[in-house]
C-alpha cells in the first residue's frame, strides 16, 4: 500500500493567489557593519570602578603625580570619563539627571584638550579631569547606574 493512498489530495491547500508573499529575510547588518561591531567588541574594556578610584586618588591626592606618569594618567582619566559619559547616556529607559548631563558636557572639552608639555599644567588638566570624573561616578553610583567600590 503506498502513502499517497493514505493522504487525501484535498488536504494540501495552496495559498490564495491574491495573498501577499512573505518577504525574504535580510540580515540587519552588511559585512562592513558586522566588521564595525566586531572591532567595537574587540576594543571593549569592562568598567572597573576600583581602577577609576585609584586613578582619581593619584590625580587628586596629596602628592602630585610623578612627571613620568602624568601623561599616562591623563589618558586613563580621559578613558574613564568617556566610559562614564557613555554609561550616563546609554539607555533611553534610564535618562540621565540634569546634573549628569551637565557633568558630561563639562567633561567633553576636557577630554579633547591636548596634554600640556609643562608638568604643572598637565597636573592641572589631570585634576580637572579627575574632579569631573569623580562627580560623575558619584552621581552614577547614587542613581544605581553602576555599583560602587565594595
Amino acid at each position: 500500500m503506498s502513502l499517497t493512498v493514505l493522504v487525501p489530495e484535498n488536504d494540501v491547500v495552496p495559498p490564495p493567489v491574491d495573498e501577499p508573499s512573505t518577504a525574504q529575510w535580510t540580515p540587519p547588518l552588511d559585512a562592513e557593519g558586522l566588521r564595525f561591531v566586531l572591532e567595537r567588541i574587540k576594543d571593549w574594556k569592562p568598567f572597573d570602578v576600583e581602577e577609576v578610584f585609584d586613578d582619581l586618588d593619584t590625580a587628586i591626592g596629596n602628592q602630585p603625580p610623578p612627571v613620568a606618569t602624568t601623561g599616562a594618567l591623563i589618558d586613563r582619566l580621559r578613558d574613564h570619563l568617556k566610559q562614564l559619559s557613555d554609561i550616563t547616556v546609554a539607555d533611553d529607559k534610564y535618562p540621565p539627571t540634569a546634573e549628569m548631563v551637565l557633568l558630561v558636557e563639562r567633561g567633553r572639552p576636557l577630554r579633547e584638550e591636548r596634554t600640556p608639555a609643562d608638568h604643572q599644567r598637565a597636573v592641572g588638566l589631570a585634576r580637572r579631569l579627575a574632579f569631573v570624573a569623580s562627580d560623575l561616578v558619584e552621581e552614577l553610583i547614587e542613581a544605581r547606574y553602576i555599583k560602587g567600590a565594595e
